[in-house]
């Protein structure tokens, strides 16, 4: 429920006045003893707003001009306002931010909130798998509890029943059995409410099922598709409902779990080696077909090439490139680090070397990117002592010396946190409100072309591909826009709406498009960001906190979603790649590999050739994991992978503790001396 925070939220008041006021202000933390709400808890409708006000008070109970931390659990804050789109509980959580170093327990508060769902006004009722159900069959049926402005309860429990238990009865998930043929009405009840389906249940016309298609042999994480057809008397059934089943014979039975097979309207993957049996059923009619499954035996070793060693402050972003010199470069970027960013020598990436140092106006230099042909670097900002923020655009004439272009802040000054850059234009965020898009073909002089700014979100990230805009939203999910592709009618002047696919975490923080060759299928990779593990058995020592020098390693967790995004208009959410106890950051896909930085599970490689169904992490389909240690490092032997990206057959990445890495992965086999 409600806005899951980036790590952004620490900023939250420190952009909002020059530097000489806003040391005043957290020097003036010192004196305050307590904090106080008005009112002191809230309760509002699912939907609505609420306010809210806190002040910082001194021992003597007088109000003191300091800085305030202020997020939302559960809710989302800004500006005194609180929000949910959903009902439930949630807290308010305030705290005085104190002057660095200071080693005083900052005063806090926490407000409850308790947020009601309005009331349900009618209930819809519609079957989810067949629109037929045959007499010895079973459907599926959902339902959608809508209220008077026509939006939806997100977390109704319905209590289902029919209104003749011996024509169909319905479980308490809306699965309906159909005993005999006849007329019949499905029910769906909650918050006073009732929704109604009636149908008229033929008798079955199969006389005879079979299967068709499949194979009989596979690798773990291979999708299987079979086709399961009915016919009878006047021919093939087409709208017969066919329930769908697997069981599994491992090849070791102590390492197997129970679950290793999973099959979706008769597309089948196994998720061990053993053999498989797949069965499809209509009425009393039943088929069979095994597939026995092999070990998908992808794991390559890893070699350790270098690091560029950045111990004195977190490291960023990265992005590596062939210079127009002919040589390889990356540039990273800092957190919190006073608005530094490296330029590194990567054409060995055994002898990583600094060459170049720049400090822009800003207390984060968040990402980095560069542009496909060299040209062009940009570096975001945060933090500027005149609150106008923006990019620097930077000249690569010389990739080892580069040079400050310009610097472009109109309609960026609320912090820009990720870029996107081609060889024209550059995508920047604007205080994750929208991007906008600028002409930097003179980089001296950017211009201002265009922006997109989608309503009632909060926008994290931006990937362009083939002239459409992949930007990752919070909540939203992602948000696909034609910025140039001109399928629906966008430019870059122009940009136009195409589809939202929302995400229910609520946490996605980075979208990747991927066209597969093998399958002709395009993938949007989403990836989650939650900086807590709430609710879990280990719950962390760092407790979400981000770390000082020296100090205790973050925790996360969240993980990559997979949409089957071939038809625009039909997305598909297919496939997970959730590894426990980690989560994850940014990524990138190439040559059907998945290279994410799964924070403190360091860099990982996935195989995700073919087709893409269940989870990745548990077929067999990790190729390669590499935690980086350093005993240096700005917190010690404390792998924080940020981001990742192959380059010239090897693998670079930034870690967040430990600054610039690369590695090698081997070749899947080695030859024989």
């Amino acid at each position: 429920m409600g806005r899951l925070i980036d790590w952004t939220f620490l900023a939250v008041g420190l952009l909002a006045v020059p530097v000489a006021a806003q040391d005043a202000r957290l020097e003036a933390g010192t004196r305050v003893t307590r904090l106080v709400a008005q009112p002191a808890e809230l309760t509002f409708e699912a939907g609505t707003t609420a306010r809210i006000s806190i002040q910082a008070l001194d021992a003597a109970g007088a109000p003191v001009d300091a800085e305030l931390r202020i997020v939302g659990r559960g809710v989302s804050y800004a500006d005194g306002t609180v929000t949910a789109s959903e009902g439930g509980e949630g807290v308010i959580i305030a705290s005085v931010i104190l002057p660095a170093g200071s080693s005083a327990e900052p005063a806090s508060l926490t407000v409850p909130v308790d947020v009601t769902w309005p009331s349900v006004t009618r209930i819809d009722v519609t079957p989810l798998d067949a629109e037929t159900l045959y007499a010895g069959t079973s459907v599926r049926f959902g339902a959608r509890a809508l209220f008077g402005n026509g939006g939806e309860h997100g977390e109704a429990a319905y209590t289902w029943s029919t209104s003749d238990r011996s024509i169909a009865t319905v479980d308490a998930r809306g699965n309906v059995s159909a005993h005999a043929a006849g007329r019949v009405a499905v029910h769906a009840d909650f918050d006073g409410a009732r929704g109604s389906a009636t149908l008229d249940v033929p008798a079955l016309p199969v006389t005879a099922l079979e299967l068709r298609g499949g194979g009989d042999q596979a690798r773990q994480g291979d999708v299987v598709a079979f086709e399961a057809v009915a016919s009878g008397p006047g021919g093939i059934v087409r709208d017969a409902p066919i329930a769908w089943a697997v069981s599994f014979q491992p090849d070791d039975s102590i390492k197997a779990p129970g679950a290793a097979g999973i099959v979706n309207d008769g597309k089948f993957v196994g998720e061990q080696p053993g053999l498989y049996t797949v069965f499809a059923r209509v009425g009393g009619h039943v088929a069979a077909a095994t597939v026995d499954v092999s070990p998908r035996s992808v794991v390559r070793e890893v070699d350790v090439q270098g690091q560029g060693s950045v111990n004195h402050v977190h490291s960023s972003d990265l992005w590596v490139f062939e210079g127009m010199d002919g040589r390889d470069y990356a540039v990273t970027g800092t957190w919190g680090g006073d608005g530094w960013a490296y330029f590194w020598d990567v054409t060995d990436p055994a002898n990583i070397a600094k060459t170049d140092s720049i400090q822009v106006d800003a207390r984060t230099v968040n990402d980095v990117k560069v542009s496909p042909d060299g040209r062009y670097a940009a570096l975001s900002r945060e933090g500027a002592s005149n609150r106008r923020n923006g990019v620097v655009i930077l000249d690569l004439s010389n990739p080892a010396r580069p040079t400050i272009a310009s610097t472009y802040d109109e309609g960026l000054t609320g912090g820009v946190h990720n870029m996107f850059a081609t060889e024209d234009y550059l995508f920047a965020l604007s205080g994750g409100d929208k991007y906008v898009i600028l002409d930097v073909r003179d980089l001296a002089n950017p211009r201002y072309v265009s922006e997109y700014n989608h309503p009632d979100s909060r926008v994290h990230d931006v990937w362009v591909h083939d002239g459409v805009a992949y930007s990752a939203e919070w909540e939203n999910g992602v948000v696909v826009v034609d910025v140039g592709n001109g399928r629906w009618g966008g430019s870059i002047e122009n940009p136009v709406f195409v589809t939202n696919v929302p995400y229910p975490v609520g946490a996605t923080h980075a979208a990747y498009p991927y066209f597969q060759e093998e399958t002709g299928r395009f993938y949007i990779f989403l990836g989650d960001e939650i900086m807590n593990r709430q609710g879990a058995a280990w719950g962390g020592a760092g407790l979400g906190r981000i770390p000082e020098q020296g100090g205790t390693p973050s925790v996360t967790r969240g993980y990559i979603h997979v949409i089957d995004f071939t038809d625009p208009e039909h997305s598909v959410d297919v496939a997970r790649y959730e590894v426990p106890e980690f989560g994850t950051h940014n990524m990138w896909v190439a040559d059907d590999e998945l290279y994410v930085a799964y924070y403190e599970g360091g860099v990982r490689v996935v195989d995700v050739s073919g087709e893409l169904m269940g989870n990745l992490a548990t077929q067999g389909r990790e190729i390669a994991v590499y935690k980086a240690f350093d005993p240096d490092g700005y917190t010690a032997n404390a792998p924080m992978a940020w981001g990742p990206q192959p380059h010239k057959g090897f693998l670079f990445f930034s870690d967040f503790n430990l600054g610039i890495w690369s590695v090698r992965i081997q070749p899947p086999t080695r030859p024989i001396s």
